[in-house]
């Protein structure tokens, strides 16, 4: 009686395989970084453009966008008769909740916060792109609003937020970019379930969790 014989892999076979499967994971764990990365500096470059494009207004128009008392005459895409819509009162601040719910179209008969107008004066001034009566929040890398407001978490002053960034990514930035403490600095964040109201001085959290996800606030 012949017995068939059963051909198994080869020491070196087995080495050749994992050197591959090592290789495909290896490939796949510095993509993954290489995203991560990019969306890093996207939020970093996102940030400063705001604040670029703010200071910008500001040195050629002496007015902050939102709370620009004179826009419906600086600029030919608004009318006479959507100034109270379209313009800000002046005050030198940018009153309104970052995430006040906006609308597409600011020369309608609505009352869009000056938080909102932020957007619509820069669009229109040609400071950032899109049409100067949209006064969508921008959306960061990680899928939340971009907004504005007048203070938050202790901040003084103007702050830019970027909504619902995962946990492991806002300590990254915060390491980068300030103290990595979320409640001290120039950089703090909390929960997304803390509302950043711009009249209460609420603090920031203490500290980051990777299955949380944080608005953060960055002072201009």
């Amino acid at each position: 009686m012949q017995l068939n014989k059963q051909k198994g892999f080869t020491l070196v076979e087995i080495a050749i395989v994992l050197v591959i499967v090592g290789l495909l994971i290896g490939g796949v764990l510095k993509g993954q970084e290489m995203i991560t990365n990019a969306k890093l500096k996207r939020v970093e470059s996102d940030n400063a453009g705001i604040a670029a494009a703010m200071f910008s207004y500001q040195d050629r128009y002496l007015q902050l966008p939102g709370d620009d008392n004179a826009a419906n005459g600086r600029f030919s895409v608004y009318s006479a008769a959507t100034a109270a819509n379209v313009n800000g009162n002046g005050s030198g601040t940018i009153d309104g909740a970052w995430d006040a719910a906006s609308r597409t179209d600011v020369t309608g008969d609505n009352s869009d916060v000056e938080s909102n107008l932020f957007f619509a004066h820069l669009r229109a001034s040609g400071l950032i792109p899109g049409g100067g009566t949209d006064a969508t929040n921008p959306t960061n890398a990680y899928g939340g609003k971009i907004g504005i407001q007048d203070g938050a978490l202790q901040l003084s002053g103007h702050v830019t937020i970027f909504g619902a960034i995962e946990g492991p990514i806002a300590k990254i930035i915060e390491a980068r970019l300030d103290d990595g403490d979320p409640a001290t600095g120039r950089v703090r964040s909390e929960t997304t379930d803390v509302v950043m109201d711009p009249d209460t001085a609420s603090a920031a959290g203490p500290t980051y969790d990777d299955a949380e996800r944080y608005n953060m606030a960055f002072r201009l």
